[in-house]
């Protein structure tokens, strides 16, 4: 598919200067992405008025101690909704680190907490691991409700790409655990299915976005063995793989048509819709995989953050 003749027009400005991101590579690709990264928040400064800090909480059992980041606003003391967040990175990048600008926004812009985790990253550390610590982390969150100054009836989850993947993941082991009360899922273009099958997953090859090879090596590491060989993946893994999504809490969902996501998040999102699930999908004309990361500054990608963060108010506001 020729990107360029499709895509929104400012997204088509940024679109040359992108790093080519190549997984056959993954440390160099880790040290590509913390690059750019930086670059792109070289002049955000810290939110003066949005309180971080970091706490280590017990792992599974058997697993290393987890972190995790909580923001919350500095003159704030009463109990507040919660947005528990996982960063994206294809199963094999990134760190809780590169999301520090996103969660001070979410907490000025939606009047929340946010708790981000810090996964432990295939492949060193394949499915379960990361799984592990995500739902470790939202349960020491839970727990520790009340120093954290959170209504623990108020609890998002949330991530990006393999993050909103590893969200819906999640939410389908918090209902089938039934420890951990959700009340609502933000799945921003989520990674959901290892098979790689899709029209949309198979269509999108340029190496400047996250290309139908990258998600073939993302989920090769995540798992362990080739994505799509076998049918004992398991659904905490591979959301779309659940067959019964009765039961979730309401969802948005956002992704962009020149996204290789574009199949399986509208499928998702049907099948959510079908099993009683209220759901909000917005599909973006003209924008890639991470179009607002990579395009922050851009018409589309703050149409997505305006429709993504009165989606979270809404959900938080209908819940007391």
């Amino acid at each position: 598919m020729d990107l360029l003749t499709r895509m929104d027009p400012e997204l088509a400005v940024v679109f040359p200067h992108l790093p080519v991101l190549d997984l056959g590579d993954v440390p160099r690709a880790r040290e590509v992405l913390s690059q750019m990264l930086a670059e792109a928040n070289a002049d955000v400064e810290p939110a003066p008025n949005v309180r971080r800090r970091d706490h280590v909480v017990p792992g599974a059992a058997g697993a290393p101690d987890v972190k995790v980041r909580s923001y919350r606003p500095a003159d704030q003391t009463e109990p507040l909704p919660c947005l528990y967040w996982i960063h994206g990175g294809g199963h094999v990048l990134g760190s809780v680190d590169q999301d520090d600008p996103l969660a001070e926004h979410y907490v000025n812009s939606v009047g929340c907490v946010v708790v981000s985790v810090d996964w432990r990253r295939a492949p060193e550390h394949p499915y379960p691991a990361p799984m592990d610590d995500c739902y470790a982390g939202l349960k020491w969150a839970c727990e520790n409700a009340t120093e954290l100054q959170i209504n623990p009836q108020r609890i998002a989850v949330g991530g990006a790409s393999s993050g909103g993947g590893s969200a819906a993941g999640l939410i389908l082991l918090a209902r089938d655990r039934g420890e951990i009360p959700v009340c609502y899922q933000l799945l921003i273009y989520p990674m959901i299915d290892d098979r790689n099958v899709t029209p949309s997953s198979q269509s999108i090859t340029e190496p400047r976005v996250w290309n139908r090879e990258s998600n073939i090596i993302g989920w090769r590491c995540y798992l362990g063995h080739e994505a799509g060989t076998t049918e004992d993946v398991p659904v905490y893994a591979a959301p779309s793989r659940e067959q019964d999504l009765h039961g979730l809490p309401p969802a948005f969902i956002a992704v962009g048509d020149l996204d290789l996501f574009l199949d399986e998040d509208i499928e998702y999102a049907q099948r959510l819709l079908q099993a009683g699930v209220p759901t909000e999908l917005h599909v973006y004309a003209g924008a890639f995989h991470g179009f607002d990361l990579l395009g922050p500054g851009t018409e589309i990608s703050h149409r997505l953050m305006s429709d993504r963060d009165r989606a979270l108010r809404r959900a938080f506001e209908r819940i007391h």
